[in-house]
């Protein structure tokens, strides 16, 4: 039987050729991957445990099973690589919902999740569709992120992700839907045999100098690792001498504070971890169980007696609570590190980035599945002066709510990846864990979760200075990123001052839908590709009810961020590297009268999910020539609107190949010789379910810069559904 050791990797370089060893390479990089995560599904019992929903606030385990799968496809489409799905139904249904975010569909109700078999068969058939892809794609070294090889690296440590993730959910599922202990999936998913059960046996943990010195954070667009669009930029930062926790936190010290009624005591917690008290009822930590008297601890596959000296695994305000209680016992001014202290301390002990670990089994700490399937004891790796476990174990917490370095751009092909956690609401977690591999593994790597989630994460405190980042956590605002030129310029679009006395354009369509629609039934709206939603807001003024969606993450966080009533700023070019500042008031614009009425999703236009449907209006506001599959989405609006509904499309027909094919142009060329306008196109597509009833143009204002306007008309076609 094969062991963990045989799934051993290393971050893939992308520098290091000849060109046909590269590629094979990426082949075994990316089967590696697939099977170890299919390994970990295999830890469920039987079909019926790929259904259960272990944590409120996540989906069931089918869904992550399907959900990487997908990606695959979805980025490979993105990135042009392939033109075509293996299952619209699937690549819709498990796109989007993994991190509570206001636009993840979490209700119930709304799925129907299909047999294990089929998503099976499914990452079988992905399998096959992604090893083609490597074996013919053109490989030239050194690999960027605009390479085609770089959407297939996207989706492997995509999956890396969610191996990490799915196996918290795992953690926290009732054992009755894991495999029993004579299983051989518990010999393959071994744990650490080590283990102090008497807290008193625990060594105490003890404050260290940590020399200060300059940090410098950020890849360069040409480094020899994959990355993700956060970790590229720079950020430098001069760090004063402070002190910083030998050992993790272990179970036991944080015994002390559970028995102190640490989580009874609301004055040791902050304003948001007193409402997710209030929320979970929480007594202890997630993964403790008390028996018969006695602690209990939940490790990946079984429950096992308490092993003390393992770190303890908790959130954010779990983490930031002990900090407060323990600066009250000690008279120390104790807290967590940030992102720039956690990374001087990492330099300090000179430990070599992966992959240049040595050989295989042979990580410094217990990070990549080199050693274990569990933690282990906080005294087990040690590092220069006396520290341990500055990377792996459990993931350690840090003050750092995540933002961009200066430079900062997001990869066309996921532009969600990031942004949306640039909220303060998701701090930075570093470090890696036991079962953090690939990019995770990484010094650049920075990710982040909400401050009540769960993760294999711990945390070591720190004396040092004033936490520069605690107004923010508690703020908790909207910290929009204000050199996106894209954002800002849609922003200007939306919600801008008119210019050269044009109207509007979001407003003013919105305005015409309703006029259209004075004499019909006005209860549900679609606005597709709604962008930062003006038009969504204002067709709420006469539906009971609109769904904004959009493909562009950012965009919808715009929109929701209006419709909780916040103000956006955003920075609009004036000339060369100048801008100038402008704000979005909800209050001023009116907006706050209809929020109730709107709801923002993001989605593909293309390819939506089932439940939108039964809309008396769906208004595509300039969206079909930024499609890549138009004809797909002609071909099938009609099912999402009820009989006598209104199709309503914008356009000025700007075809152009970096956005559509040429092939699904639906005008603007020629045909056998005979030129065809993007209306016969139109035609050509709906009149089966419509009838055209107008046709007008609806011009509109573009600010590029103070001095540079873009002036066009768009053809609005109005269609009634037969």
């Amino acid at each position: 039987m094969d062991t963990l050791r045989d799934f051993h990797t290393r971050n893939l370089r992308l520098d290091q050729g000849p060109p046909e060893a590269w590629r094979a390479r990426l082949l075994a990089y990316f089967d590696k991957t697939t099977a170890i995560y299919e390994r970990l599904f295999d830890c469920l019992k039987d079909d019926a445990a790929f259904y259960v929903q272990p944590e409120p606030l996540r989906h069931p385990h089918i869904f992550y099973f399907g959900h990487t799968a997908t990606f695959y496809i979805n980025k490979l489409n993105a990135a042009g690589l392939i033109d075509f799905r293996l299952n619209p139904e699937f690549e819709s249904m498990f796109a989007i919902g993994v991190d509570e975010m206001s636009w993840d569909d979490l209700n119930p109700n709304n799925y129907r999740w299909p047999e294990v078999a089929a998503v099976r068969d499914y990452r079988a058939r992905m399998k096959a569709v992604v090893r083609e892809v490597i074996q013919t794609l053109p490989i030239e070294l050194p690999v960027g992120w605009l390479s085609p090889a770089w959407a297939i690296l996207m989706g492997i440590e995509h999956e890396r992700i969610h191996l990490e993730t799915s196996s918290v959910l795992i953690r926290q599922t009732d054992l009755k839907y894991i495999k029993p202990l004579e299983d051989p999936v518990h010999a393959f998913w071994q744990r650490c045999p080590l283990a102090r059960n008497d807290p008193a046996a625990v060594p105490a943990n003890e404050l260290l100098p940590v020399p200060g010195g300059r940090v410098v954070l950020g890849k360069a667009r040409d480094h020899n690792l994959y990355g993700w669009d956060n970790e590229y930029g720079r950020h430098a930062a001069e760090i004063a001498p402070y002190r910083a926790s030998r050992f993790l936190v272990s179970n036991a010290e944080f015994l002390a504070f559970v028995e102190a009624g640490g989580y009874e005591q609301p004055q040791w917690w902050t304003e948001e971890g007193r409402r997710w008290l209030e929320y979970r009822k929480a007594q202890h930590p997630l993964f403790w169980r008390r028996v018969d008297g006695r602690w209990r601890y939940r490790a990946l596959l079984a429950e096992i007696d308490m092993p003390w000296d393992w770190p303890v695994d908790v959130n954010w305000l779990e983490a930031k609570a002990f900090c407060n209680w323990k600066s009250a016992q000690t008279g120390r001014r104790l807290r967590l590190p940030t992102e720039d202290e956690w990374v001087r301390l990492l330099d300090h002990s000179g430990i070599p980035d992966e992959p240049d670990w040595g050989p295989a089994g042979a990580a410094p700490g217990n990070i990549n599945l080199e050693h274990w399937a569990s933690a282990c004891p906080v005294d087990r790796f040690a590092f220069r002066d006396g520290f341990h476990d500055v990377v792996g174990n459990v993931w350690q917490w840090t003050e750092t709510p995540i933002d961009a370095f200066e430079g900062f751009e997001v990869h066309p092909w996921y532009d969600d990846f990031s942004t949306p956690t640039f909220d303060d609401k998701h701090n930075l977690i570093k470090g890696g864990s036991f079962i953090s591999t690939g990019n995770e593994a990484n010094r650049h790597s920075r990710y982040a979760f909400r401050r009540h989630f769960f993760q294999h994460a711990g945390f070591r405190y720190v004396e040092a200075g004033e936490n520069p980042y605690a107004a923010r956590v508690e703020r908790s605002t909207q910290n929009l990123y204000e050199t996106d030129r894209l954002l800002a310029q849609y922003c200007e679009f939306h919600y801008g001052p008119e210019y050269f006395g044009v109207a509007n354009f979001p407003k003013a369509c919105a305005a015409l839908c309703l006029a259209y629609m004075a004499e019909r039934p006005r209860r549900r709206a679609l606005d597709l590709g709604c962008a930062t939603g003006r038009a969504a807001f204002e067709l709420a003024r006469g539906f009971e009810v609109v769904e904004g969606i959009d493909y562009t993450a950012r965009f919808i966080r715009i929109a929701l961020a209006l419709k909780e009533g916040q103000r956006v700023q955003y920075a609009i070019p004036t000339e060369g590297e100048l801008t100038e500042s402008r704000e979005i008031d909800p209050a001023a614009l009116g907006l706050a009268e209809v929020a109730a009425r709107v709801a923002f999703w993001q989605g593909d236009a293309a390819n939506l999910k089932p439940q939108f449907t039964g809309y008396d209006l769906v208004f595509a506001g300039n969206l079909i020539d930024r499609m890549n599959r138009p004809r797909a989405f002609l071909a099938s609006v009609h099912e999402r609107l009820n009989p006598g509904g209104l199709l309503i499309l914008t356009s000025p027909y700007t075809w152009l190949t970096e956005f559509t094919p040429k092939e699904e142009w639906l005008g603007g060329l020629t045909r056998d010789g005979r030129p065809v306008t993007t209306l016969e196109g139109l035609h050509e597509h709906l009149d089966a379910h419509f009838r055209l009833i107008d046709r007008r143009d609806v011009p509109f204002v573009l600010r590029e810069t103070a001095r540079k306007f873009q002036h066009t008309l768009a053809e609005m076609t109005v269609w009634e559904r037969r």
